[in-house]
């Protein structure tokens, strides 16, 4: 891994950023070698419907998990653990079979825990756990807990945590469906993005210097808008910023009012949706917003219309390389953080955890 600049503010979570690619390595083959992967693949039954549960960040993981589930043939969906706990209705349907799967960095997160000890004592659903901490409640509500010790940090915000977790999920997924393609894909996406933390961080934080804005927007399709969700979070946590995700082609249908100078979008753009999403951003330049655009491959058109431009150059297909998007809009929210004055490793008004106090009965 290559240095970054980095100033006091904001070390600890530039390193996690940048140890993306070594701690992935370590994280998939422990997960590749555990016991608990083999439990979770013998939970698997036909024709049931996976649920990925999570809080904040672990709610756009789960919706990226989601779309990985279901690209792989495998019927899943994403669901906040708030919404689950109160309107399980919405969810959860006499007859049907459901495979719960709860996430978690901490294990401590008042809402996971307690979706868990729903699914598991009042619905009688095995669940899975996966998380970055070892022996904490979420673990004991669940039937069985994947770990990723290694993914955890020190920060506040999740950022490896959440890439780390995503790519063992999706390692699960392709386990679950016997994709030993999609498999070998997973494990070959960190070499492929260590090379590209050589020289884009060093540009992005250029760029980020170079510019100010009052509000920021992300935008992504399909698989990429659960990557597009958390880079939009990561931004307002680290530097306390305004930002906006909506799906791509949505930003028409009213948002483009706020496009103006002082707005930087964002556009996530996979091979699937791309001629559709280069036509809109030509259209918000011509507007006069700023644009970022982060993709696999940046032809001529996308280039001329962003202000600035990733262009990842993975040989990994689109599903695989997920984890790889989030990583500049992790690192953007630290740069401007870090602009601001401001101390993206404990933002304020935030805590490591959400525990919430027992409810009290009356």
């Amino acid at each position: 891994m290559k240095s970054v600049e980095v100033t006091e503010s904001g070390q600890h979570t530039l390193h996690e950023i940048l140890s993306q690619p070594q701690c992935w390595n370590a994280c998939l083959a422990t997960l590749a070698a555990s016991d608990e992967l083999r439990a979770a693949t013998q939970l698997a039954r036909l024709g049931a419907a996976w649920i990925f549960i999570g809080c904040g960040t672990s709610y756009y993981l789960a919706q990226a998990a989601a779309a990985s589930f279901n690209y792989l043939n495998l019927a899943a969906h994403a669901v906040p653990a708030s919404e689950l706990l109160m309107y399980p209705a919405l969810t959860l349907h006499a007859g049907k079979t459901y495979i719960p799967v709860v996430i978690s960095r901490s294990g401590r997160t008042s809402e996971a825990v307690r979706v868990a000890q729903m699914l598991e004592k009042e619905h009688d659903l095995r669940s899975i756990a996966i998380t970055c901490a070892d022996g904490q409640p979420l673990e004991a509500a669940c039937s069985l807990t994947l770990k990723l010790l290694g993914a955890d940090e020190q920060s506040t915000v999740m950022t490896r945590s959440f890439t780390s977790m995503l790519l063992g999920l999706q390692y699960l997924a392709a386990t679950v469906s016997v994709n030993d393609t999609f498999r070998r894909e997973l494990l070959d996406l960190p070499e492929q993005v260590e090379s590209l933390l050589e020289d884009i961080p060093q540009r992005l934080r250029l760029f980020v210097e170079s510019r100010n804005f009052s509000d920021f927007v992300f935008l992504a399709q399909g698989p990429l808008f659960g990557i597009a969700s958390e880079c939009m979070l990561k931004v307002t946590e680290s530097s306390s910023s305004y930002a906006q995700v909506f799906h791509s082609l949505e930003f028409r249908h009213g948002p483009k009012s706020i496009a103006s100078p002082d707005t930087l979008i964002t556009f996530l753009m996979s091979e699937t949706s791309y001629d559709a999403e280069v036509e809109l951003l030509e259209e918000m330049q011509a507007l006069g917003a700023a644009t970022m655009v982060i993709a696999n491959r940046v032809d001529s058109r996308a280039q001329r219309a962003a202000d600035f431009a990733i262009e990842l150059g993975l040989q990994s297909p689109e599903y695989a390389r997920l984890a790889a998007f989030v990583i500049w809009g992790q690192l953007y929210g630290v740069y401007y953080g870090i602009k601001k004055g401001l101390n993206p490793d404990t933002p304020k008004n935030l805590t490591r955890v959400v525990e919430l106090k027992p409810a009290v009965s009356t």
